[in-house]
Parts: C-alpha cells; sequence; structure tokens
C-alpha cells in the first residue's frame, strides 16, 4: 500500500528560498524528501539552507539565475553528481512586472518570458534524462489563475502562466510512457513576497478579498500541500491537470 511519505524521493525545487518555494520544500522534507534549492539570491539562500539543516533536515542549494542558460547547465550537471536520478521537479520561479501592454520595454517583457517560461522549459528537457531513470517521476509546474483569466497582472505573466498549463498537458501525454507525471497548479493571490506590491495596497486587497468566496488571500503552506500530494505515488493517475487553490474565485460569478 502507497504510504503518504516522500520518504527516498529526491527532489529540486527552483526559486526555493521563500514564499511557495521554501513552503514546499519544508513540506518535503517533513515527509522525508531530499531535497535541492535553486534561488538567485545567494545570501537568502544561504540562510534558508542553513536554518533548515540545523534542523536536522537533508538539504542543499545552489545559488544561481534560473532564466541562465549556462546557470541551468550547470546546475544539471551539479544534480548529475549529487543524485543518481530526480524523483520530483518543481518548477516554481517566477516574476513579473505589472503594466499594461505599451508600456513595457522589450527588455521587461521578454525578462518574464525568460524566467517563467524558457527556463521551466529548458528545466524540463535538461531534467528528463535523471526523471525517467526514477521510474516514478512527478514534475509540478506552479503557473497561475492568470494563466486562464486576466487579473490585472499584465499581459505577459498571463501568458507565460498559460503557456506553461498548455505544456503540462503536452509533456503529460509525451512523457506518460517513461512513467513521467506533470501537473500544474495555479494559486490565486497567495501571501508572499511576489505578491505584496498588490496584497499591501488596501483598495486592491480589498478588491482580491470581495472576488473570494473564501474571503482572505491563500498561504503558502496550502499550496504546499497539494504540491506535496501530486509529488507522492499516491497520485500515480493524476497527470496533465491544472489545478486552481483560489478559495473559490474560479468558480464564483456574482
Amino acid at each position: 500500500m502507497k504510504a503518504w511519505s516522500l520518504k527516498g524521493k529526491k527532489a529540486l525545487i527552483t526559486g526555493g528560498s521563500k514564499g511557495i518555494g521554501l513552503a514546499i520544500a519544508e513540506e518535503f522534507i517533513h515527509l522525508g524528501a531530499e531535497v535541492i534549492l535553486v534561488a538567485r539570491n545567494e545570501r537568502d539562500l544561504s540562510g534558508t539552507v542553513q536554518m533548515l539543516q540545523q534542523r536536522g533536515f537533508k538539504v542543499e542549494g545552489v545559488a544561481g539565475d534560473i532564466s541562465d542558460s549556462s546557470f541551468r547547465t550547470n546546475l544539471v550537471n551539479e544534480i548529475k553528481q549529487k543524485f543518481d536520478k530526480l524523483d520530483i521537479l518543481v518548477n516554481n520561479v517566477g516574476t513579473n512586472v505589472r503594466k499594461k501592454l505599451i508600456e513595457y520595454t522589450e527588455e521587461e517583457y521578454r525578462k518574464i518570458f525568460e524566467t517563467n517560461l524558457f527556463s521551466m522549459t529548458e528545466m524540463a528537457r535538461l531534467c528528463y534524462p535523471l526523471l525517467k531513470k526514477s521510474g516514478s517521476a512527478s514534475m509540478i509546474n506552479i503557473a497561475s489563475v492568470a494563466g486562464s483569466i486576466d487579473i490585472k497582472s499584465g499581459p505577459p505573466y498571463g501568458m507565460t502562466k498559460a503557456a506553461i498549463i498548455q505544456l503540462t498537458k503536452h509533456l503529460a501525454v509525451e512523457w506518460a510512457i517513461d512513467n513521467i507525471r506533470i501537473n500544474t497548479v495555479s494559486p490565486w493571490y497567495i501571501d508572499t513576497p511576489l505578491a505584496q506590491p498588490v496584497l499591501s495596497n488596501p483598495e486592491k486587497l480589498k478588491k482580491i478579498i470581495e472576488r473570494t468566496p473564501m474571503q482572505r488571500v491563500g498561504q503558502p503552506e496550502e499550496i504546499a500541500s497539494l504540491v506535496a500530494f501530486l509529488a507522492m505515488d499516491k497520485a500515480s493517475y493524476i497527470t496533465g491537470q491544472n489545478i486552481n487553490v483560489d478559495g473559490g474565485m474560479m468558480s464564483s460569478g456574482l
């Protein structure tokens, strides 16, 4: 009988030093996984890894910009040295600049695409051989409800998240033969550093709460629990899905 556990699983989490990524890391570790965290800010990452290691957990960190192709290649090569396989890949890294389309510079929206979409696609491609070796791997992509509807987050952000949802569906079919499951988790507003520019605005926060049947924003731990389930062998028949974690927002009409 399959256990509610990640014991013995080897996991890579991008954007893992804070917010949703950190919550996922903590959930995985408590369930027995061995985790490698990736984050751009070396100081934040070092502090996070040290904090977790002091609590006796198996966790390492690799600092670098996941949108940089040379770093991605070096990262995967390093993982190959540490792990003989990869059971779980969580593509969580993301960024945003909130503007109207005509206000973006080309550099700004290209950076959003590089970070949110192209890096995720390349991480999937580069990690594929390691995931295949697992025999029961799971890749979880963190998208957003902005990939399905307009939430005034800026066109490039919504475009990248919509593409992630489609990438998930395609790879779930393409890689099913290799026993690699791929799913997407799409949060609504979650209390994270990335969302603070919006949540710290009382008028915008009021609109978000009014739009959410559960009358609150979500917490990172509420995303992490779903990601952990999708990573488990307990979820072995779930693939190609996009699951909204939104307090009922997407189901609400008037």
